[in-house]
């Protein structure tokens, strides 16, 4: 077994020509929330979750983005309620949460 079950990363990339980005949907506040989220459920740490902060994913046109690992399940986001279906229902309950999934 690995020493996570999940890695769940947030792009966090700021962009400063103006194009769309990560960290104009306020990504870091919801990795903040996420984490939070993980440590309410008690999943997070060694055996559970680690939730990441990420350069650029790639996925800017898409995002604001996230990834849970091993899976590889893409995620996007609109706000708080989102992140905690993310953590409830694919984390916790080990069902991706397909009204928030990209398509790989």
């Amino acid at each position: 077994m690995s020493y996570y079950r999940h890695h769940l990363f947030f792009c966090t990339n700021r962009r400063e020509d103006g194009k769309q980005c990560c960290a104009n949907a306020d990504a870091e506040a919801m990795r903040a929330h996420a984490k939070e989220r993980c440590r309410e459920q008690g999943i997070h740490g060694p055996d559970g979750v680690r939730v990441n902060i990420a350069g650029c994913l790639g996925r800017c046109s898409e995002g604001p983005v996230a990834v849970v690992y091993p899976e590889g399940v893409w995620y996007t986001y609109v706000d708080q309620e989102d992140i905690d279906a993310i953590v409830d229902e694919h984390l916790v309950g080990g069902v991706p949460v397909e009204r928030l999934k990209l398509d790989p």
